[in-house]
């Protein structure tokens, strides 16, 4: 299962997106087949190298707060 394709939620993998949901349309019962394997795998690859690349982004923004309530907390100590 992959999930929605919704394009808003995925602009890195818009292009197969719009190909695998052509696929879909254009064979309607091959899909079930194997017609659009090839595909399903690209958007399987395109969505992890996106998760990547937001679980970094997160992780760098996480290590930014952690900072901040860390200098937050020295100064509430020192001031005590």
């Amino acid at each position: 299962m992959h999930p929605p394709l919704t394009p808003h939620r995925h602009p890195m993998c818009l292009e197969i997106i719009e190909e695998f949901q052509k696929c879909h349309i254009d064979h309607p019962i091959g899909k079930f087949f194997g017609e659009c394997t090839e595909l399903k795998v690209k958007l399987d690859r395109c969505f992890r190298q996106e998760k990547a690349v937001k679980r970094k982004v997160n992780f760098e923004q996480s290590k930014k707060l952690q900072e901040r309530l860390k200098a937050v907390r020295k100064e509430e100590a020192a001031e005590t």
